[in-house]
C-alpha cells in the first residue's frame, strides 16, 4: 500500500486540473496514490483522466454533490497512512511531500506562495503561516490551506471528517477540530502555489461565510479541550461575528437566520459572564 494518498476534488476545471496532477507526478518522493474525485465534471474531465497511464492514478466519477462530499469520498477510498490534499487550481513544488513526510506530528502544513489572477502577492499579516498550537489562530480565519496540509489518516478517525451540508468554511471546521486536539508541524520554505481570484472560488459566491463560522465556533465553546485564553478569544470572535451579522439581517430584511444567531450570541454572553 502507499504511504501517502493525495487527493484532489474537482468539478469542470480540466484546464488547470492537468497541472495540478502534473505536480504531483514529479514529486521527489514517490510512494504515493492519486485520487482524483470529480464532483460531476462535464468539461471532459473523465475522458482525459481515464486515459492517463500512471497506475498510481485512481479517477473517481461522483453525482454533483460539493467539495466536502469528495474529499470524504477520497479519505475513505484511501489506502495511504497519510492523507494530502490539492485543490485542482494549485499546484506543489517537488519536494512538498518528501519533506512533509518527516515530520514527527500528525499533522504539518508549510508556507506556501500566493497567486492571483497571474501576479504573485504577499499575503497580510494576519494570514501568518505557524506551527505548534494554533487553535488560537484558527478561531479568526481559516490559518491553514487544504493544499498544503499532510495528515495522518487517524486524525480524521478522531474527529470527523469534512461537514458536508456546509456550502463554505468546511476547511475552517476542520481546523478547528483538528487544532483543538493537535499539535501542528510548520515547514517555513514555501512547497505551494496557490492561485486565487478564479469566478468559480467558493469564497466569492457566498457573501454571509461568517454564518458558517459561527455555527462552528458555538460547537467549542464548553470544549474541555481548550484552556482559558483559547476559550476567552472564541467566545469574543463569536460575539464579535454575530453582532455583525444581526446588524446585516436587519439592514438588508433578510431575517432567515436571525433567530438562531440571536440565540447564539445570548448563549455566548452567557458563557462569557461565566467565564471572568
Amino acid at each position: 500500500m502507499p504511504k501517502i494518498s493525495v487527493i484532489i476534488p474537482t468539478y469542470n476545471r480540466l484546464s488547470r486540473l492537468s497541472k495540478a496532477v502534473q505536480s504531483v507526478v514529479e514529486q521527489s518522493y514517490k510512494d504515493w496514490e492519486l485520487l482524483i474525485m470529480d464532483d460531476g465534471s462535464t468539461d471532459g474531465t473523465s475522458q482525459w483522466a481515464q486515459a492517463l497511464q500512471d497506475p498510481r492514478i485512481h479517477y473517481h466519477h461522483l453525482p454533483h454533490s460539493g467539495v466536502s462530499h469528495a474529499r470524504n469520498q477520497g479519505i475513505q477510498r484511501a489506502q495511504g497512512e497519510w492523507i494530502a490534499f490539492l485543490d485542482s487550481d494549485d499546484l506543489w513544488l517537488p519536494q512538498k511531500l518528501e519533506k512533509q513526510i518527516q515530520t514527527k506530528c500528525m499533522v504539518v502544513h508549510t508556507e506556501e506562495i500566493w497567486m492571483r489572477n497571474g501576479q504573485r502577492v504577499n499575503p497580510k499579516k494576519k494570514h501568518q503561516k505557524r506551527g505548534g498550537r494554533l487553535f488560537i489562530h484558527c478561531i479568526p480565519l481559516c490559518c491553514i490551506s487544504p493544499s498544503s496540509v499532510l495528515i495522518h489518516k487517524e486524525v480524521f478517525h478522531k474527529v470527523g471528517l469534512f461537514k458536508e451540508h456546509y456550502p463554505v468554511c468546511e476547511d475552517y471546521d476542520l481546523w478547528l477540530r483538528i487544532t483543538a486536539l493537535y499539535h501542528v508541524d510548520f515547514i517555513e520554505e514555501p512547497l505551494v502555489i496557490k492561485h486565487g481570484g478564479h469566478s468559480d472560488q467558493l469564497s466569492r459566491k457566498f457573501h454571509s461565510m461568517d454564518y458558517w463560522r459561527v455555527l462552528s465556533l458555538k460547537e467549542h465553546l464548553r470544549s474541555p479541550l481548550l484552556n482559558w485564553n483559547e476559550r476567552k478569544a472564541l467566545v469574543t470572535t463569536l460575539l464579535k461575528k454575530c453582532d455583525i451579522l444581526l446588524k446585516g439581517y436587519i439592514k438588508h430584511q433578510n431575517m432567515q437566520n436571525y433567530d438562531e444567531i440571536f440565540r447564539i450570541q445570548n448563549e455566548a454572553k452567557a458563557f462569557l459572564k461565566n467565564l471572568e
